[in-house]
């Protein structure tokens, strides 16, 4: 109820402000229009005909004046109530609706327009009638200079006034071409008003006194001053409007560009205008939107493959094979997975897992490591790449050391093993073209996998084979101390292993 009266007063507040427009616009224009006739008097009429002819065109004018103002505001407010109609209903425009709405502005000036046409060649026809064909003509145009200041004014005030529905309008059916004259034109209406009827006013007055003999150059001054006045005061005012008709959308759109360049991908910028400059409004919406989708699908490839994995694809396009790298690699396995799930609720399994494998991706990421794949109930480790680092199996045993504590620590309703091994390994994509996923493939994956399983029989639950102390630096060594070898499931040889000190 509070947001459907909220729609009604924007709605009243608009229709209200448009119907002060016409009339203080059509107001301006005929005042500008009596002022410039009492100087064509001064210049064209003798002083005895002056009263009379002043009498016999100011009281039509006046009459005039009122009646098709009276009409053109009770006409222009109807069509503004059911233009806007929608908007009070709280509803999608349909096509009749979205296109009356933007076009209320272009309507609004065509309307008035119509008035000041209508009165040219009434007045000509008056003028000439009670004094001349000249007088006619100059008061024909002075009429129509009039005319064309006030729909100027009218359109480029309308268009800044109506911008919260062209809003409301454009968000609603978004337009696929500019539905409204655009910067060229803006430029040009402020070119007409400000510069243009001026000088032809300025014009006339030259001319008619180089042309009509006993012209007082007092009047010629003063109707000089007059129009040099109109045209500073008109000129400002029109060069404001459309200067920030185009001013204030790209200022919004370069205050929007400030946020995304902070890291704000959520700037939106509200499109109120119709033109070309609307249509740059609405573009930066959609790079905007593009951009978040584009974070959005990278944080989630992240999450997939590893962030590191997702750097190096964006950088370089990703490509079937691999290259050998020296890495080091971590394998843990959650022990008693299939008991668990007949003992607890699927929910709880979940939430235990969960938990355990976050507290994984913490401490390998923290060593730069990166998680390569869940499997199941067990994660496969690997330092070294994509990213080359300085001691792979240094930091493969630290991430270790410091899982088995946090573990035991924080999840200590599950038990696990954790294995590491170190050396030579294939690392690259594997798949086909359409489908494919980053892994590690080399002995020390197989040894690691083999360790985990071993060490679920010792205290810290961490082994290490002889090959990955071999590779550490010797401060992560001394953390370490060798055990008797063993032999591992499917190899010929004893394998060294190696646990924490005070294990």
């Amino acid at each position: 109820m509070e947001q459907s009266h909220s729609r009604a007063q924007l709605v009243d507040e608009i229709r209200s402000r448009m119907t002060r427009l016409g009339w203080i616009a059509n107001a301006a224009g005929f005042l500008v229009v009596c002022i410039s006739i009492g100087f064509l008097f001064a210049l064209l009429v003798d002083p005895d005909e002056r009263a009379t002819l002043t009498a016999l065109t100011l009281s039509p004018g006046v009459l005039y004046f009122l009646a098709v103002a009276l009409w053109c505001s009770s006409h222009l407010d109807r069509h503004n109530a059911r233009a806007l109609e929608w908007i009070v209903e709280g509803r999608a425009p349909d096509e009749r609706e979205h296109r009356a709405t933007l076009g209320i502005a272009w309507y609004t000036a065509k309307v008035d327009a119509l008035a000041w046409i209508a009165a040219g060649p009434l007045f000509f026809a008056l003028n000439a009638i009670v004094h001349s064909w000249g007088f006619a003509a100059a008061a024909g145009a002075t009429i129509w200079l009039g005319g064309e200041t006030t729909c100027a004014i009218v359109y480029l005030a309308s268009e800044r006034i109506l911008r919260p529905v062209t809003a409301l309008a454009l968000a609603a059916r978004p337009p696929s071409a500019p539905v409204s004259p655009g910067v060229r034109d803006r430029l040009l209406f402020a070119w007409a008003l400000g510069t243009m009827v001026p000088l032809l006013g300025i014009l006339v007055v030259g001319i008619v006194s180089l042309t009509k003999s006993g012209v007082d150059t007092e009047d010629v001054a003063a109707a000089g001053i007059f129009l040099a006045v109109v045209a500073m005061a008109v000129s400002l005012l029109v060069t404001l409007y459309a200067s920030r008709a185009i001013a204030d959308p790209v200022t919004s759109v370069r205050a929007a560009v400030e946020r995304v360049e902070s890291g704000d991908l959520e700037a939106q910028v509200t499109v109120d205008d119709g033109s070309e400059v609307g249509q740059l409004q609405a573009g930066f919406n959609r790079m905007a939107e593009g951009l978040r989708e584009r974070a959005q699908l990278r944080d989630l490839f992240g999450r997939q493959v590893g962030r590191d994995v997702a750097r190096a694809a964006l950088r370089n396009p990703p490509k079937l094979g691999g290259e050998e790298r020296e890495v080091g690699v971590l394998y843990v396995d959650l022990v008693g997975s299939t008991s668990m799930a007949l003992a607890m609720p699927p929910t709880e399994v979940v939430r235990l897992l969960n938990l355990f494998f976050r507290v994984v991706v913490e401490t390998v990421e923290a060593r730069r490591g990166l998680v390569n794949k869940f499997e199941g109930d067990a994660a496969l480790c690997v330092f070294g790449a994509p990213v080359a680092c300085p001691d792979p199996a240094g930091d493969a045993l630290r991430a270790a050391r410091e899982l088995s504590r946090r573990l035991r620590r924080e999840v200590p309703q599950v038990d696990f093993g954790i294995g590491v091994s170190a050396g030579r390994a294939v690392a690259g994509n594997v798949g086909a073209e359409q489908r494919f996923e980053y892994t590690v493939i080399g002995d020390p994956v197989n040894e690691a996998a083999r360790l985990s399983r071993l060490a679920r029989e010792h205290s810290d639950r961490v082994l290490s084979s002889d090959a990955a102390l071999r590779r550490a630096r010797s401060e992560e060594r001394a953390a370490w101390s060798l055990g008797e070898p063993t032999f591992l499931p499917g190899r010929a040889e004893r394998t060294g292993v190696a646990m924490p000190r005070g294990g």
